[in-house]
C-alpha cells in the first residue's frame, strides 16, 4: 500500500496522504504506517498513548507541546467531521521559530500530520463537531506540559471570528513571548532539541 509524505513549511512537520482503497463495501486505508513516518521523522515513532477529542464547532485546543526532553511526537488525524489543524514552530533559535502551518484534516481525505518533539500543536473544527484521534510518542505528563495563549496576537493563527470556547488553561496561558522569556520553550541549536 502507498502512502505519501509532503514536508510542511516547518523542519521536522509532515503532512502523510494514505491511500484509499475503495469498493462497494466502503473503503480501506492504512491510518498509520511506521515506515511511511520513520524516514523523514528520523526513526520510528514510538506510540505510548493514542488519544481521541470530540470537539464542537468554535473549540480551539492547543497550543500545547512539552518539555524536551522527553518531549513528545504527534500523529494527528481527523476521523470524523473536519479541523484545521495548526503547527507551531516553538523552539528558541529555530529559523521558523513563532511561524506556523495550518492544514485542513476530515474524514474523507484521511490525512494526518506528523509533528515531531519542540513543535506546539492546536487545531479547531471546521464541521459542527469533529473527532481527532492523535498518536503520542510518550505518555501525558502535566509537569512536562507546554502550552501558548492560542490568541496570542503576534502569532496570528487563523481562527474562526467566533464562538471562540477555550479551556481555562489555554485562556490563561501565556503568549510565545512570554513563554520564552520565562525560560519555558525548548531550544533549537543546531539541529538539536534541548530543554529550556
Amino acid at each position: 500500500m502507498s502512502t505519501s509524505v509532503e514536508p510542511l513549511g516547518i523542519a521536522g512537520a509532515f503532512l502523510i496522504k494514505p491511500e484509499i482503497y475503495p469498493d462497494e463495501r466502503g473503503h480501506f486505508l492504512e491510518l498509520f504506517q511506521q515506515r511511511a513516518v520513520a524516514g523523514p521523522a528520523g526513526g520510528p515513532m514510538p506510540v505510548a498513548q493514542v488519544n481521541c477529542s470530540v470537539s464542537r464547532r468554535g473549540t480551539i485546543r492547543g497550543v500545547h507541546s512539552r518539555t524536551v526532553p522527553p518531549g513528545q511526537a504527534r500523529y494527528v488525524t481527523c476521523v470524523s467531521g473536519a479541523i484545521l489543524d495548526v503547527v507551531v514552530d516553538i523552539r528558541v533559535g529555530s529559523p521558523t521559530f513563532g511561524r506556523h502551518v495550518t492544514v485542513a484534516l476530515d474524514q474523507y481525505a484521511r490525512h494526518a500530520v506528523y509533528i515531531p518533539e519542540g513543535l506546539g500543536h492546536a487545531f479547531a473544527p471546521l464541521s459542527a463537531e469533529a473527532t481527532v484521534v492523535y498518536l503520542c510518542s510518550t505518555p501525558y505528563d502535566p509537569t512536562g506540559e507546554i502550552t501558548i495563549n492560542p490568541l496570542d496576537p503576534e502569532l496570528a493563527l487563523p481562527w474562526a471570528a467566533s464562538p471562540r470556547i477555550l479551556s481555562e488553561k489555554d485562556a490563561k496561558a501565556p503568549t510565545l513571548r512570554e513563554a520564552e522569556a520565562a525560560g519555558l520553550l525548548p531550544v533549537y541549536a543546531e539541529g538539536a532539541l534541548t530543554g529550556a
